[in-house]
């Protein structure tokens, strides 16, 4: 998933249902304050260490639209994933508490410059375009795109898109390789709000084939009703997916990348960061 608003095709765009900001409420008491962090976390509202005071409370953007298994909701309707535990051991890296701020994918980069939040963890791959308005953490995974179709569709890739329909997620580097690299090969290529979306129409047979990261994707073949698809190809290697994907944070924010790169390194160092990619992967996705 990765924000790149030129992807350059006409987008489907079903409205979004709007979720709500988690916040962690004031307190002057240090003691106070953990039990009130305590209290949060058991509800799974905030992340990281209590040991700051509320107002210095880091906001973690991720996208509103669940992007299994980097972030959705779990039964309880909290959100968990890859990439919210991930963040959660990087605050506790820092020392540093955090909360869960899910905001429109559309929107991010905008929120975080108008300081609505004070970073973005969401599987945003680092590329020229964004490192104009923005700047990165040290990437902490990487991930090729992934087309998946059903297993009975005999599908060579890129040649046979031709005359079939493509779907996948509008503002992402998926959209923006699909633009630069598959125009000419005649496939109609369909943008969408969410991935969930994207993997919805692909079930039901109104699309083809999806174009999506390789890891959401063998997340989803493995679900009982995507059964009968798999994973037909990766993408090349193409500058639309930059070098990996990076915690976004504001230019003028040198501090907190530097302490986000040294937390990093740490989740690397420790273990952590492979623990969780294997539970949520079965594999180790982490750059370290």
């Amino acid at each position: 998933m990765t924000l790149m608003n030129d992807a350059g095709f006409a987008a489907k765009t079903p409205s979004l249902t709007a979720r709500g900001t988690r916040s962690a409420s004031d307190s002057t008491s240090t003691s106070a304050l953990r039990k009130l962090a305590g209290a949060l976390m058991m509800g799974g509202l905030t992340l990281g260490a209590a040991q700051v005071h509320a107002a210095d409370t880091l906001k973690i953007g991720i996208s509103a639209e669940p992007y299994p298994p980097f972030t959705y909701t779990s039964a309880s309707g909290e959100w968990t994933g890859f990439e919210v535990e991930l963040a959660e051991a990087i605050c506790d890296a820092m020392q540093r508490e955090c909360e869960i701020t899910p905001t429109g994918w559309s929107g991010i980069i905008p929120s975080l410059k108008a300081g609505r939040i004070d970073m973005i963890m969401n599987s945003m791959t680092i590329t020229k375009a964004r490192e104009k308005v923005i700047d990165f953490s040290i990437p902490y995974y990487n991930s090729p795109g992934a087309y998946v179709a059903a297993k009975d569709l005999e599908l060579e890739i890129p040649d046979g898109l031709d005359g079939k329909i493509l779907g996948t997620q509008a503002a992402t580097t998926h959209a923006n390789f699909a633009r630069r690299a598959l125009r000419s090969t005649g496939v109609d290529v369909r943008l969408y709000d969410q991935q969930e979306q994207v993997n919805s129409d692909l079930l039901s047979g109104r699309v083809d084939v999806i174009l999506a990261d390789e890891i959401a994707m063998s997340a989803l073949v493995k679900r009982d009703e995507a059964s009968n698809f798999e994973i037909k190809a990766t993408t090349p290697q193409h500058e639309a997916y930059g070098i990996g994907a990076g915690v976004g944070v504001r230019k003028e924010d040198g501090a907190l990348k530097e302490a986000l790169d040294g937390a990093i390194h740490q989740v690397y160092a420790d273990g952590t960061c492979t623990v969780l990619s294997n539970k949520y992967f079965d594999t180790d996705v982490c750059l370290g």
